[in-house]
């Protein structure tokens, strides 16, 4: 297993939207356990696989409290197939924009459908925070970052510190 480099703002990368992935085999579950061993080192709670600049519909979750065992979840092609009416409001934050955190009301529980790292059908009902961390993740496949649940003008802040963070860091 390998720590990928994790894409972050303003790179357009970001912004595409996700193919699907054909089928799970040996390179999506390698790409699956990599992904892991770079979200565990960031530290975060989700990838997508568009985060690490692989444009394949591919997210990998782990929402256990500190200290309790690891429970990673790794799903292909994963699809929301209903969601809770009630909502919550969670600060959320993002690998690919560093050091900032956005309020977001999301639906309390969701369920998704995907493939596993076998390559077998599932269906997982989630609340809480996985719930939100799959809403999250899966807003990735679709180009989609937690600034745009801002205001134009804070998103076009943030997009304006990221990208001059982006020139002097290659000067």
């Amino acid at each position: 297993m390998a720590v990928l480099p994790i894409i972050t703002l303003p790179d357009p990368v970001l912004r595409k939207i996700s193919d699907p992935v054909e089928r799970v085999d040996d390179a999506v579950v390698k790409l699956m356990d990599d992904m892991l061993e770079t979200m565990y080192a960031a530290p975060g709670v989700g990838l997508a696989a568009i985060q690490v600049g692989v444009p394949k519909r591919i997210v990998v979750l782990d929402t256990a409290e500190d200290g309790a065992p690891p429970q990673p979840i790794a799903m292909a092609n994963p699809e929301l197939v209903a969601l809770g009416s009630k909502t919550r409001v969670h600060e959320e934050g993002c690998l690919s924009i560093p050091d900032v955190r956005v309020d977001i009301e999301r639906p309390e529980t969701v369920t998704v459908s995907y493939l596993d790292r076998n390559g077998k059908a599932q269906e997982l009902e989630a609340n809480g925070l996985l719930a939100t961390a799959i809403q999250h993740e899966l807003d990735h496949l679709d180009g989609q970052l937690i600034i745009d649940f801002l205001s134009r003008l804070k998103r076009d802040i943030i997009i304006r510190k990221f990208k001059k963070q982006s020139r002097e860091a290659r000067d």
